[in-house]
């Protein structure tokens, strides 16, 4: 595919599933239709909200490049297959019910596409809190474009809202895995990045909304998840990544549980267990080493 740009422009589907997201909805819909790139389909799949979604979406209903899909409550990963499935495009995008995207998105996005073998582009992004005011927060992870499967199985650092994906990946590589209750971007990134390239672009195309206590919260239900997506993906892929980079994996994801834990609760021994079994996946990860002295000394 040449030079994607303004006179060339392929059908992207944006997916925005929903859950009683009524207050925001709209602004996120109408964020997305505010684009440059005009060929553009919004499928809004509606998870079973009790909240005034319906209501809020009859503003839509005679929109032709918006499409609303109530259904019942089964879960995001199933709501996001739903939109994926009834998906037009080339190209598909995804947008929270609660969260906003740069009017120049797809146009700073897809002309990275231009290499075939490039499966995802993601970018950058700035946050907001509740009430729409801009909250600054630091980024802890590095970004990386080409073949990222080593660097991916360490950290998730796709944020899941900016990325946009080509339709090929769906056929080749899958949905998301109706099974997770958590982290189906990082399984789809994963199973994506064994076959396709990444593209990373560092403007801030997208703008994520924080909640209060938002990342603190089930943190042991993320980390429980996240062992059995590693599990998975390297039972699934056999060689595709090199061992000592699975070690470093399982060290990381030991020594981050434990160091979760050790913020949130006064326990200390369910951390350091943690942190001593990294240590045993990996001898030389430095970092297991720091945050076991600061468990100790409990310097957090």
């Amino acid at each position: 595919m040449q030079g994607i740009g303004m006179n060339d422009q392929p059908l992207v589907s944006v997916v925005i599933a929903t859950y009683n997201m009524g207050q925001y909805l709209p602004e996120a819909i109408d964020s997305v239709l505010a684009q440059r790139w005009e060929n553009l389909e919004v499928i809004v799949v509606d998870d079973g909200s009790t909240d005034d979604t319906p209501e809020q979406m009859k503003r839509f209903e005679h929109h032709g490049r918006v499409r609303y899909l109530p259904t019942e409550n089964r879960g995001q990963p199933k709501a996001k297959n739903r939109g994926l499935k009834e998906a037009n495009g080339d190209f598909i995008a995804f947008c929270d019910a609660d969260d906003i995207w740069h009017p120049e998105k797809l146009n700073v996005q897809m002309p990275l596409f231009e290499d075939q073998d490039t499966g995802v582009v993601y970018s950058e992004v700035s946050y907001i809190d509740q009430n729409g005011i801009t909250v600054d927060k630091p980024q802890p992870y590095q970004r990386y474009s080409g073949k990222v499967t080593n660097q991916l199985i360490i950290k998730n650092f796709v944020p899941f809202g900016t990325a946009v994906i080509r339709r090929e990946c769906l056929k080749r590589n899958g949905y998301f895995d109706e099974n997770l209750p958590m982290g189906i971007d990082w399984d789809l990134w994963l199973r994506y990045s064994v076959d396709w390239s990444f593209q990373y672009t560092p403007e801030k195309t997208y703008v994520y909304r924080v909640w209060p206590g938002q990342m603190s919260s089930n943190y042991r239900g993320r980390y429980d998840n996240a062992f059995v997506i590693l599990e998975k993906f390297i039972k699934d892929n056999p060689k595709k990544v090199p061992d000592y980079l699975i070690s470093r994996a399982w060290a990381d994801m030991y020594v981050s549980r434990g160091y979760t834990i050790a913020c949130h609760e006064k326990t200390l021994r369910e951390p350091i267990l943690d942190i001593t079994r990294g240590i045993k996946c990996d001898f030389g990860y430095f970092v297991a080493w720091r945050y076991l002295l600061k468990v100790l000394l409990r310097r957090i």
